[in-house]
């Protein structure tokens, strides 16, 4: 069901809301809203609500949010999941983005392995330049993550971290795992270095789950060992080489159906 997705709190008893710029646009253009519509929105807290409009101005909205009484979450009880995608070109990047966002995933963590494309070197990192680059690429990523939520329905505010480099993505993951217990990391690698498959890995449900996805090339030898070394568990996505957009949408419906099924998995219902 589409939802139109709030970045702030209402203001007042009432609950009102003034919403201008690409809100506005969205759904007085997009949406093509008029006064008296009532529309489903998501608060910033992941609440679920009632937006109706009261009156459109030349460039503002003015509506009433009212929090939905009684809803049931899906997403009870579902684990964190986390996406480590290395950087591909932009519209497949961006493909990216807005499959992970429809798809429910937690957060999306860009980074540059040794065969991304674009590429950043090491001298890159303090260059005011390509930080301008991806800062640009952070704030159009997140402007798509919010479109495929709005799209979709999903009560996961997806976020999307600022890309980072190898070195730095592992520092992220040691923090993770200080943070959540017993984490699940998962290397997505072309190559059968996996001795288990997702079933084995996902007998219970962890409190996150991580994947790793790779660039069109593959991770390198040295990134397969040091993601191992870190943690992570070598899984294959079947015999077929997979495009790393494909490959990072596969990888995310596999765990959200095992987990979503795995109570209907039992003999009692074959």
């Amino acid at each position: 069901m589409k939802q139109f997705i709030l970045r702030r709190d209402p203001a007042g008893e009432n609950g009102e809301v003034c919403l201008t710029g690409e809100e506005f646009h969205y759904l007085a253009h997009v949406r093509r809203a008029r006064a008296g519509d009532t529309l489903d929105c998501r608060l910033p807290s992941g609440a679920s609500a009632f937006l109706r409009i009261k009156r459109i101005e030349k460039n503002a909205l003015i509506a009433e949010c009212t929090v939905k009484s009684g809803e049931t979450h899906l997403q009870t009880g579902f684990p964190s999941l986390i996406l480590f995608q290395s950087m591909a070109k932009g519209a497949k990047m961006d493909m990216i983005v807005r499959q992970a966002g429809e798809a429910g995933v937690t957060e999306i963590a860009p980074f540059y392995s040794e065969r991304s494309i674009p590429r950043r070197s090491a001298s890159a990192v303090e260059d005011a330049s390509a930080i301008n680059i991806d800062t640009e690429r952070l704030r159009r990523w997140r402007r798509i993550s919010i479109e495929a939520r709005q799209q979709s329905g999903s009560s996961i505010a997806t976020s999307v971290k600022h890309p980072q480099n190898f070195d730095e993505l592992l520092n992220y993951w040691e923090c993770l795992k200080n943070q959540y217990k017993n984490p699940l990391a998962l290397l997505i690698h072309e190559t059968p270095l996996a001795k288990s498959g997702f079933h084995r890995y996902l007998d219970t449900i962890p409190e996150l789950v991580v994947l790793a996805v790779g660039p069109e090339g593959g991770f390198s030898i040295a990134e397969a060992l040091a993601f191992m070394n870190a943690g992570f568990k070598p899984v294959t996505l079947g015999d077929t080489i997979l495009r790393t957009e494909s490959a990072a949408l596969y990888s995310i419906a596999v765990v959200r159906t095992l987990i979503f099924e795995r109570r209907m998995w039992t003999t009692a219902n074959l």
